[in-house]
């Protein structure tokens, strides 16, 4: 893997990780569950 792929990938993980940054490390289903709900009323 070249340097500029693993950034790419790297670079791609983190947008698809971005949508949960704010939940709690820990916390279980139900809570992502109403904190993606909450996200996604609010879109």
């Amino acid at each position: 893997m070249t340097a500029s792929s693993k950034q790419h990938n790297d670079e791609e993980e983190e947008e698809i990780r971005e949508h949960l940054q704010d939940v709690d490390d820990g916390c279980g289903c139900a809570e992502i569950w109403e904190h993606m709900s909450e996200e996604r009323d609010d879109a």
